[in-house]
């Protein structure tokens, strides 16, 4: 069975914020979706222990704090390490790819441009963590 699940969107795009509301409500998912929209906004947030999520999405391309220095930041601390990341980016680059991996990443969905491929890809990655047991800090 499906659960619901806490969800920290780290993105500085106001549209992909809205794209993923959006994608969220037409799907008809109650997964809580939390915002920052950058590293440093993420940061301050999850230092509040009551608001740790079940997963990440992160941006790369962000202000401040960039996705792979904060990916760095959460993976070295012994309070975040176990909180599935997954890369939301447009950044094909293999060795933003490579980084990200290397540093602990759990996936890496390329945003497509067409909202329908959009659409399929954030169901499957939600539904995929929905079911897999994740550790409740």
């Amino acid at each position: 069975m499906e659960k619901s699940l806490k969800v920290l969107l780290v993105e500085d795009n106001l549209i992909e914020i809205m794209k993923m509301k959006r994608t969220i409500s037409f799907l008809n998912l109650k997964h809580m979706i939390h915002e920052a929209k950058n590293g440093e906004e993420a940061l301050k947030f999850l230092e509040n222990s009551a608001n740790i999520p079940d997963i990440i999405l992160l941006d790369l391309n962000m202000p401040k704090i960039n996705g792979i220095e904060f990916l760095r930041i959460i993976k070295a601390s012994d309070e975040l390490k176990h909180i599935p990341t997954i890369i939301l980016t447009t950044s094909s680059n293999q060795k933003d790819l490579l980084e990200c991996y290397i540093t602990g990443i759990s996936g890496y969905i390329l945003k497509p441009l067409k909202y329908e491929d959009y659409l399929k890809k954030i169901e499957v990655v939600l539904s995929y963590w929905s079911v897999n047991e994740l550790i409740q800090a």
